[in-house]
């Protein structure tokens, strides 16, 4: 009687129970890549001086330098993030569609 429900309770499993997983485990991982990449803190700091160099007659170019600096570092962070989250939709587009892949390749 138990492996009557086996199909069902994939199902429920797959559909289910696991895109939730799924999606809190991708929120953890933006959480800590956010994070390690602190693109926060670039963004917070972006009018500040790249090393905190406030000498006499060197904030200006300081803060010049950290604004150059900053732009490229912050490009190049959104860049990955995007990129993390387009194979994060592509995890979860191809964990959806498995199980009809594996129909349809079974009965091709």
């Amino acid at each position: 009687m138990f492996y009557l429900s086996l199909p069902t309770i994939f199902l429920k499993f797959w559909y289910f129970e696991a895109p939730v997983g799924l999606f809190s485990f991708f929120a953890s991982l933006n959480n800590s890549v956010l994070q390690l990449l602190s693109l926060s803190l670039l963004v917070r700091t972006y009018f500040k001086p790249w090393k905190n160099e406030y000498r006499k007659g060197l904030v200006v170019f300081s803060i010049a330098m950290g604004i150059f600096i900053k732009t490229f570092v912050i490009m190049a962070e959104a860049a990955l993030v995007i990129l993390l989250i387009f194979f994060e939709i592509a995890f979860f587009i191809s964990f959806l569609l498995w199980p009809l892949g594996t129909i349809f390749l079974l009965f091709l």
